[in-house]
């Protein structure tokens, strides 16, 4: 495969955020508490990669990713390279449609792409998104709207959910 992905880091209110993108587009959007643990699951998740740390040629996209978190009004709109399954696009498309500010269910969610009884295989979709932000799972909660689940923790999920709900 040998691909050429760059990255970068920013430190956030959210903690520190790691941006990859390939040649089409973003390819994942990590948020964590260290660098070296972010840049360590960038290199496992992709392995057969050529990865190079370049804040400036990332430029723009960490610019992009920066603002969205504080002010996710301004929506966040990146070229993505999505890899995952016929169905995990389908979800990801879904959760791209959810304006800021609501949240609907997983069950919800599953009725949007018409596979209402795929409920679990919708959870299953967003534990396996990698572009947080950019593909909103942090706008899928239970189907009492109670919080769960969320790759990055729940409490970053929390604030994301709270700063949205007042933009």
């Amino acid at each position: 495969m040998n691909t050429q992905i760059h990255f970068g880091f920013f430190k956030s209110s959210l903690g520190l955020v790691a941006v990859a993108a390939s040649a089409r587009g973003v390819c994942s959007i990590t948020l964590g508490d260290s660098a070296a643990a972010l840049a360590r699951d960038l290199g496992q998740r992709f392995r057969e990669a050529r990865l190079t740390r370049d804040d400036a040629k990332l430029r723009r996209e960490l610019d992009a990713v920066a603002a969205f978190i504080d002010d996710p009004a301004r929506g966040l709109d990146l070229p993505l390279d999505l890899v995952g399954t016929d169905f995990q696009r389908r979800v990801w498309r879904a959760l791209r449609e959810i304006p800021a500010g609501e949240t609907l269910s997983y069950a919800e969610v599953a009725r949007r792409i018409d596979a209402p009884k795929s409920f679990r295989a919708v959870a299953q979709a967003c534990g396996a998104n990698r572009i947080a932000l950019a593909i909103p799972c942090h706008r899928v909660v239970r189907g009492d709207g109670g919080i769960s689940g969320y790759r990055w923790g729940v409490d970053r999920k929390r604030v994301l959910l709270e700063r949205e709900a007042r933009s």
